[in-house]
């Protein structure tokens, strides 16, 4: 994990950024750690939230689904 005063933080973001990308940032304050940065997908791991349907459906490749036909019952009428 990189570390970043808060001082280089705000005079370079885009860096911050870019290293966040690849690893978490720790941003210090006086030395003291205050906030991490990291990526939307290294943050929704963390978080535990799989893929949207949206997000599936915009992927570059395809998605295979295999249905589970024991779970389909008769539509009743």
């Amino acid at each position: 994990m990189r570390t970043l005063s808060s001082r280089a933080f705000n005079q370079d973001v885009s860096h911050a950024k870019r290293v966040a990308a690849q690893e978490p940032v720790l941003i210090t304050d006086r030395g003291r750690p205050t906030h991490v940065l990291l990526s939307f997908e290294s943050f929704r791991q963390l978080a535990g939230q799989g893929d949207t349907l949206a997000d599936q459906l915009a992927a570059p490749e395809p998605v295979t689904v295999e249905p589970d036909w024991r779970a389909i019952t008769r539509w009743s009428r």
